[in-house]
């Protein structure tokens, strides 16, 4: 007699990955009015079946882009006049656009990709040296470049966060671009995060001097924090650098910190989608000090701390 070898579990097939993408869909609309009903019966499918949550990921993804939402929104206007049965022919339509979006959502950052000559995952903080001496720490998420141009040397942050040491003062300056930010550094120790079209600046030693995109000039001392945007410079700042810039030692530090700026930063370091559906805590005031290599430990402690339920899914966690 042929032994034969035990078949392995298939990954999900196509038919049960498209209906996830349907359904979660379906969610998404739901939930932006939802019941206490409605939040039991959405969490008791994602854990249903193991393509779910990832399907819902894709799909809050694809939630950030403005023609899903437009679709969707006139989506749900249809369902307050039309009867459940008839409005079910829209969904495939929409399921479809949704595909495609997971495409330019999974791919959109690739120009920035291509031009970074070091990038960081979430979660991942890097340490570069440059050919020049200087030190760069990058931070979650981020993309960075560096190269010379006409004898100037010029270090790029394509996205993200940045860290840097220049400790020679008699080397020419280190220009560092990031968006519509220009700085020119000798001997200084300053930090650059560059989101959303807007970086920041957070100066621990030394002087930057800074150049805006609308040829404003401003130069920072040790403490001063601003911010750059496409119209120009914000107001000078003088925050707590012990805790803006924390991430350094692998800390998240917050004082007295409403919860949804709180889960923004956290966020930013976990490999999943965080989403609270209890409005309530998003002011509820935090004070703490966590690992940001562990965001999973960092939100059960906020749930903790301010009552609430976690609901932990794979790649989704859910506050209530």
């Amino acid at each position: 007699m042929t032994d034969h070898p035990t078949p392995r579990p298939s990954p999900a097939e196509p038919d049960a990955r498209a209906r996830a993408r349907e359904e979660a869909l379906d969610w998404l609309i739901r939930l932006q009015c939802a019941s206490e009903d409605d939040t039991r019966a959405f969490e008791h499918w994602l854990g249903a079946e193991p393509e779910n949550a990832e399907a819902y990921v894709e799909a809050e993804a694809m939630w950030n882009g403005a023609s899903l939402r437009q679709v969707a929104g006139q989506l749900q206007q249809r369902r307050k006049r039309s009867l459940a049965g008839r409005l079910r022919s829209h969904w495939k339509p929409l399921a479809t656009a949704a595909v495609l979006l997971v495409g330019l959502f999974t791919f959109g950052n690739l120009p920035v990709r291509l031009q970074a000559d070091h990038l960081t995952v979430v979660g991942e903080r890097q340490r570069l040296e440059l050919d020049h001496g200087a030190k760069v720490l990058l931070n979650t998420n981020s993309a960075f470049a560096s190269d010379e141009r006409e004898g100037r040397k010029v270090a790029r942050l394509l996205q993200g966060e940045a860290y840097f040491q220049v400790s020679n003062a008699s080397q020419p300056p280190l220009e560092v671009q990031a968006g519509p930010l220009r700085a020119s550094v000798r001997d200084t120790d300053f930090a650059v995060r560059y989101l959303d079209g807007e970086a920041q600046v957070r100066v621990q030693r030394g002087d930057v001097d800074l150049q805006a995109a609308s040829d404003q000039r401003i130069r920072l001392s040790a403490g001063d924090s601003i911010s750059v945007g496409p119209k120009g410079f914000g107001q000078r700042q003088r925050p707590d650098m012990s805790k803006d810039l924390a991430w350094i030692e692998g800390r998240l530090v917050f004082e007295n910190c409403p919860l949804s700026q709180v889960l923004a930063e956290v966020r930013r370091y976990y490999p999943g989608w965080i989403i609270n559906r209890n409005a309530h805590l998003e002011q509820v005031a935090v004070t703490g000090n966590y690992r940001l290599d562990q965001p999973l430990e960092t939100l059960r402690a906020l749930a903790h701390i301010t009552s609430a339920q976690l609901h932990e899914y794979p790649a989704v966690v859910i506050l209530n």
